[in-house]
């Protein structure tokens, strides 16, 4: 069909409102939009049917996954654009969705005529099968054990070799701590070590690692600082791995590594608590109860640090809505909350707040380094796990690293201490000399 890219950038700009940011090309080779900025790739005609079938970031998710959409260029200018005129255009107008947004298109004759033009692009009719890689698993309340354990698996459980490839030697996925001109290794060594210093670890502490991962800040702790850690994930994968470098290590004898929820553990109390990028998945309704079990397997005077994406907050927080390309094929049931509330529900389990780190800019850096590294290693990474698997980590990474950027979200280390009756929290009077 000639100039399907012509007809596609029309219905785009009538939706928008506005110019079309990005160029497009069609699956018949036909070019609209400005030129020298970003192509968008609308690689054959499911990825039409896509959208009709599911209108919205669904829709866009799949075709992204499928292979469907593509983008040629720089990925970062093209999400940038995008997120402008898209993601980000009228948010504080009241939305309409259900019902009532349905009548309105089908009363409005501009809307109507659209659907007709992309439905006649699109044919046939027939709705594509979602991309292997959707989360579909997942089922029952939401963050019950069996609910968080299938939403955990989904995530960490495609292969260390891939994780391997992107996150580099350290396997450490979370936010590292920069210096200008340093590497990532050494930007994650320095962020395991202020979390060490901030929990104030020495030989014969008793750690507790919540959401270990594969294991390094268990490791990190032990070698370096002497104590006896307890690593626990829902991941059999990420244990097996951290098992295996505790072993070469030589550290069986102060790392133990557990598939187990945090609400299982019943042999504290422990002298520290460190949870990194694990709070996300605990959800809203399961928050108070994730700070008051840590609470009470904190000794009196003990240390928790939390180190936790945050989003901005919202005007009226019932209409938060977990982001569906997230839910979908990233983190299931993961959740986000403002750093306003974490320190609160903190606070409200008994924890003293005693100092809160933001490091926005430095995941940003890690993202955009984490990219880097699977880009570098695409074909190995498309081999171990799948090219949608892939590609839906270079869409996400790549997204994240620019919602830190553009302050749309952040990180937060949260320091906490179960100070005891005494009221001494048995921290230096000048807190941040962990620093040095």
């Amino acid at each position: 069909m000639a100039q399907a890219a012509r007809r596609l950038a029309a219905l785009a700009e009538q939706a928008l409102g506005a110019p079309l940011p990005v160029r497009l090309r069609a699956w018949d080779r036909s070019e609209a939009g400005p030129p020298g900025a970003p192509v968008l790739v609308v690689r054959n005609r499911r990825a039409l049917r896509r959208l009709l079938w599911k209108p919205g970031e669904l829709g866009l998710a799949r075709a992204w996954v499928a292979g469907d959409l593509d983008v040629e260029g720089d990925l970062y200018h093209a999400l940038d654009l995008l997120a402008e005129s898209v993601w980000e255009r009228g948010e504080d107008a009241p939305r309409r969705s259900g019902p009532a947004a349905l009548l309105a298109a089908v009363r409005d004759p501009g809307l109507r005529a659209a659907a007709g033009e992309l439905l006649r692009l699109a044919a046939p009719w027939a709705p594509p099968a979602p991309p292997a890689e959707e989360a579909r698993g997942t089922s029952g309340p939401l963050h019950t054990l069996r609910r968080d354990r299938q939403a955990i698996s989904h995530h960490y459980d495609v292969g260390n070799a891939f994780y391997e490839k992107v996150l580099g030697p350290s396997m450490v996925y979370s936010c590292a701590y920069w210096e200008p001109g340093g590497t990532l290794e050494d930007a994650q060594r320095a962020k395991l070590d202020l979390v060490c210093r901030k929990l104030g670890l020495a030989e014969g502490t008793r750690l507790l690692d919540v959401g270990c991962g594969w294991g390094s800040m268990a490791l990190h702790a032990a070698r370096e600082y002497g104590v006896s850690a307890v690593g626990i994930t829902l991941s059999e994968e990420q244990a097996a791995y951290a098992r295996k470098r505790v072993a070469e290590a030589g550290l069986t004898d102060r790392v133990e590594i557990r598939v187990q929820d945090y609400r299982e553990i019943s042999d504290g109390p422990f002298d520290a608590i460190s949870s990194i990028g694990m709070a996300e998945h605990v959800g809203r309704a399961r928050y108070a109860e994730y700070a008051a079990d840590l609470y009470a397997l904190l000794k009196p005077g003990g240390r928790l640090l939390n180190h936790q994406i945050a989003r901005r907050p919202l005007k009226d927080e019932e209409g938060y809505r977990v982001d569906e390309f997230i839910d979908r094929y990233v983190f299931p049931d993961g959740e986000l909350a403002p750093v306003g509330r974490t320190v609160a529900q903190l606070e409200e389990a008994g924890f003293e707040v005693r100092d809160v780190e933001a490091l926005r800019e430095h995941y940003a850096l890690t993202l955009r380094r984490w990219v880097a590294n699977l880009e570098e290693n695409w074909d190995a990474c498309v081999r171990l796990t799948s090219p949608g698997r892939a590609r839906v980590w270079r869409l996400y990474m790549a997204a994240s690293a620019l919602s830190f950027e553009r302050n749309r979200i952040g990180v937060n280390q949260v320091l906490a201490v179960r100070t005891p009756g005494s009221g001494d929290p048995g921290l230096p009077l000048r807190t941040r000399e962990w620093r040095s």
